[in-house]
């Protein structure tokens, strides 16, 4: 079963999924491919910023020489990742849920939790291909298991 709604991979995935999780949480229409772009490519510049704001808090688990790093995050082309999904739930102020496809059950489990001191009722949910690439859900999922 294909869970995914088909994030494109243009080194935006992340912040594409996250802002159309968001859109879905708030029970807005999903935005049309040009809209979640300007969405994505907003919310990865206030990550940029989230980072810089909290620096004292994110500098020692980035990897590599932090201002470099925070630039070149600012690119439309760079990947993120982990650190992004948490400062991502800073600035949108709401618990995001990561996912990945578990072949043992044959159904999706977490894999990650972000922004639970935000609540942890209707996270955005996004969901982890495993090579680089992230997709957001389709619809809610209320049997997957979490790692905690």
């Amino acid at each position: 079963m294909d869970y995914g709604l088909g994030i494109p991979g243009d080194g935006r995935c992340l912040f594409r999924s996250v802002v159309h999780g968001a859109c879905l949480r708030e029970g807005n229409p999903s935005p049309s491919e040009s809209r979640q772009k300007e969405l994505a490519d907003d919310l990865r510049a206030k990550v940029a910023d989230e980072f810089i704001k909290r620096r004292a808090d994110t500098e020692w688990f980035l990897e590599g020489d932090f201002d470099t790093y925070v630039v070149e995050m600012r690119q439309p082309h760079i990947w993120g990742g982990e650190p992004e999904l948490l400062m991502a739930s800073h600035v949108l102020q709401t618990p995001i849920t990561v996912y990945m496809w578990d072949k043992s059950s044959a159904g999706l489990k977490i894999i990650a939790e972000y922004g639970q001191e935000y609540g942890k009722d209707n996270p955005v949910r996004v969901l982890y291909h495993g090579y680089g690439h992230y997709d957001a859900l389709r619809s809610p999922i209320g049997s997957a298991e979490s790692k905690m």
